[in-house]
């Protein structure tokens, strides 16, 4: 719950850390190879659900990081708090939404 206030209260304030060009790289190959081994390699399903902009469309952002961050129990979803910041999963967030980057 905590994750949710945090990320709620960033929002509101417009407090988002762009990563830097080559965090943002490492980041796009870290969603296309490591996500997309679960959200296939075009992020058009596979075990997980498509993680594409008319998929995503009716979810809300802050519950999208929420599930980045801490996985989802009981599902092959793990939780990436380890390997990401709460304001790098809120950029993959915004990115999965416009349409990914190749």
């Amino acid at each position: 719950m905590a994750l949710l206030v945090t990320f709620t209260s960033c929002a509101a304030t417009g407090a988002l850390a762009e990563p830097s060009a080559a965090r943002q790289k490492e980041l796009v190959n870290l969603v296309r190879q490591d996500c997309g081994s679960c959200h296939g390699m075009t992020l058009r399903g596979g075990l997980g659900p498509p993680l594409l902009p008319a998929t995503l469309a009716d979810k809300p952002a802050d519950g999208l990081v929420a599930t980045i961050i801490g996985g989802r129990t009981g599902t092959p979803m793990p939780p990436w708090h380890r390997f990401l910041t709460e304001d790098e999963a809120q950029w993959i967030v915004a990115k999965l939404m416009a349409g990914f980057p190749e």
